[in-house]
């Protein structure tokens, strides 16, 4: 019997391209895998450019705290892979596929894909619809893998409920070069009749979003329109037509969680008339959730001990402009509460705006080190460019082999305590999160 790793990288072979936004292949293997995509529970479908990952794991948090046995799938995963497939257990919490089931229904979908031309995220959504749809459930939560019009996971042909997240440059060379183009892809995931809650957008997504929903006729759900969400002496308020709901903030840290939280609690407002979710539930959802490498300090690994006493060692997998402009809001609350000086580990796919993601820490950020991603499926920054990048930007920085050694010179810069973040990358950050748990990292 082969490993899932085994497995993963064969079917990684079945296409030249790792991406090739289509619908067409996948449906013709769901066809012979027998429909499982018609088989689900109720599907919350979560789309959007920065946020979509936060809001599956609040709604993933508030359905479970109501007792909610609930399915997710999520990309890309951050040590393993299985972390993409999580199963509702009998004790209620969703767990990650188990190596054994992993790689039954990775086999079963190569064979019946039988060598025609696949991606490698077709083929293993399609191994999840069938782990999904053989494992009771009360709903399912799928995030998109990209965009969202041609993305895999966009074969449901009526889910429960749509969200799409904040929208924003990213991805251009395949989604689109303008933020309009982006957005009609985003908003690909709308079908008719399905209400779908809006989260925090620029105004030339939300016309796009609004255009497409009316030619289908889809309700929608508004922030600044319907609900809105705000902290209030150190509390959430969350307020819509009918009701003012006093809660407490997220567990996930930064501003920017406040805008992600409320989009959950109105998408969980809108699970109600199925029974899946309520006040209390949101409540305990809240404060309950977790979502690594969001703004997630490190301690206790080997990474964190090579900090003197009184450093913050923190992560986020943060990669464009947008994504830029809220973790440096974040870093700069944290300098507000608790002075340190600050510098970043960086690494970066490619095909990213390095530039647009590091003017955002001008004035919070003393040095910058750059460092290669171990792994990563794509052509990354080459860490030498990357820091010429930061040094034009006005940053004092350099490149390093490997992030241990990025940290520790930024530890000989400074005489005392200080900050890090290391960030850039979610592909970065999975293999952060395995150094310092000590454990091998998956390939995306």
């Amino acid at each position: 019997m082969p490993t899932s790793d085994e497995l993963l990288a064969e079917l990684k072979t079945l296409h030249p391209r790792l991406i090739d936004l289509s619908l067409g292949r996948i449906e013709g293997l769901l066809v012979k895998l027998g429909h499982p995509e018609r088989r689900l529970p109720p599907v919350i479908h979560v789309a959007g450019t920065n946020g979509k990952g936060s809001v599956t794991a609040f709604l993933k948090a508030m359905l479970q705290a109501a007792g909610t046995r609930v399915h997710v799938y999520t990309s890309p995963h951050l040590v393993r892979f299985h972390e993409r497939i999580e199963l509702a257990g009998a004790e209620g919490k969703a767990r990650p596929i188990s190596e054994t089931e992993l790689v039954e229904r990775l086999l079963h979908a190569q064979r019946t894909n039988a060598g025609d031309p696949m991606t490698f995220f077709e083929i293993t959504t399609a191994a999840a619809f069938a782990a999904f749809a053989d494992h009771p459930a009360d709903a399912v939560i799928l995030e998109v893998g990209l965009g969202g019009r041609l993305d895999a996971t966009n074969v449901v042909a009526r889910p429960a409920l749509s969200v799409i997240t904040p929208i924003a440059m990213d991805h251009a060379d395949k989604l689109g070069e303008t933020l309009e183009k982006i957005a009609g892809e985003k908003a690909g995931i709308l079908k008719a009749g399905v209400t779908a809650v809006i989260s925090q957008q620029p105004r030339e997504a939300l016309d796009v979003i609004r255009s497409r929903a009316d030619a289908l006729r889809t309700p929608l759900v508004v922030w600044g329109e319907d609900y809105e969400a705000f902290e209030q002496r150190g509390r959430l308020v969350y307020q819509n037509a009918e009701r003012l709901m006093d809660l407490p903030l997220p567990g996930l840290m930064g501003r920017h969680q406040i805008a992600n939280a409320g989009a959950a609690i109105a998408a969980a407002l809108q699970l109600k008339p199925l029974g899946l979710v309520d006040a209390a539930a949101i409540d305990r959802g809240l404060t309950e959730v977790r979502w690594p490498a969001r703004m997630q300090r490190l301690t206790n690994g080997v990474l964190s001990e090579l900090l003197p006493p009184g450093s913050e060692l923190w992560l986020d997998g943060g990669h464009n402009p947008a994504g830029g402009a809220v973790i440096a809001q974040t870093i700069a609350e944290l300098e507000e509460r608790a002075p340190k000086p600050t510098g970043l580990v960086l690494g970066m796919m490619g095909q990213k705006d390095a530039l647009g993601f590091l003017k955002h820490f001008d004035g919070l950020v003393r040095r910058i080190v750059t460092v290669p991603i171990p792994g990563a499926h794509e052509a990354v920054h080459d860490p030498a460019a990357l820091a010429a990048v930061a040094t034009a930007a006005g940053f004092t920085a350099e490149s390093a082999k490997d992030v241990p050694s990025a940290i520790r010179r930024l530890q000989r810069a400074e005489s005392g305590p200080l900050r890090i973040l290391i960030c850039g990358s979610l592909y970065l950050a999975g293999h952060v999160l395995a150094l310092q748990e000590g454990v091998q990292a998956q390939a995306n």
